[in-house]
């Protein structure tokens, strides 16, 4: 029993980041407009969410911190995008380099290193493992609200399949657009201060493909919002799993460590024949 608990908190832990990414992904995709900046947004969360707690100790600012941080990130993204009508991914590609590059020459001015930054002070993990689980909660109810009962969700879908009629009725759709990217870089903050918060520490490129991971999550959860915790979790077993087969299984490594992506790419072929159906 006791095996079993720790399995789940690794999952859990593994799945928390992937949900946090994926539900602000979703809000783009949902709008027709798909965010490969996930990564980038992530990193920047996790920098400044360490950088403000080690100077300040305080966990809700230094959360706070990486919210703001990774929105900014994402408004530069949406005004390259929407403004300067530069291309959705080269513009997402540049703010995946761009946070790591601004990251690394921060860590070096503030902490004198380009390597691991341990975090001052001590932190609860179980506590904050339970604080972003229910936070997870919480968001997945606000993202279920937002996208299917309000105005704002309305016009957020018909700028995917409707955008010609949004555009007759005098609404901006490139305005929804740029909402999901601030919202998705909102989310992306909150997930990448759990990496940094939850380790104790800031370790360069520690999103270690998160936020592409993310973006399979969205589509393997069919865009829903329900979608996103369950396929989170699919992946998160998988990942746990083969940290656990390692010591088991008497093959390559490299084989054993692909095996969650290869099970990920099988769930996603297999849920691209469902018809897709409107609901959660």
């Amino acid at each position: 029993m006791e095996s079993l608990f720790l399995f789940l908190k690794s999952v859990l832990t593994v799945m928390i980041p992937l949900f946090f990414a994926a539900s602000g992904g979703l809000f783009t995709a949902v709008a027709g407009t798909l965010n490969i900046a996930l990564e980038g947004l992530l990193l920047a969360g996790a920098f400044s969410s360490m950088a403000v707690f080690y100077f300040t100790g305080n966990f809700p600012v230094s959360v706070l911190s990486a919210v703001i941080c990774s929105l900014s990130l994402a408004a530069v993204h949406a005004f390259s995008v929407f403004r300067l009508r530069a291309d959705l991914f080269i513009s997402g590609l540049a703010v995946n380099l761009l946070s790591g590059g601004v990251c690394a020459v921060l860590s070096e001015k503030l902490f004198f290193t380009k390597g691991v930054v341990s975090i001052n002070g001590l932190i609860n993990t179980q506590g904050l493992l339970t604080a972003y689980a229910v936070s997870g909660v919480i968001v997945l109810l606000l993202i279920w609200l937002s996208i299917y009962k309000t105005p704002f969700g309305y016009y957020l879908r018909a700028c995917e399949k409707n955008c010609e009629t949004l555009v007759s009725l005098g609404i901006n759709p490139d305005f929804y657009k740029a909402a999901a990217l601030l919202i998705s870089g909102g989310l992306c903050g909150i997930g990448g201060s759990f990496l940094s918060l939850n380790l104790g520490a800031y370790v360069p490129e520690m999103s270690s493909g998160r936020g592409w991971i993310a973006l399979a999550v969205i589509f393997l959860g069919l865009k829903k919002p329900l979608g996103i915790p369950a396929a989170a979790f699919v992946f998160a077993v998988f990942e746990c799993y083969s940290n656990y087969a390692q010591g088991f299984w008497s093959i390559p490594a490299d084989f054993i460590l692909a095996f969650p992506y290869i099970c990920s790419l099988a769930a996603m072929i297999i849920v691209s024949v469902i018809p897709e159906k409107s609901g959660l």
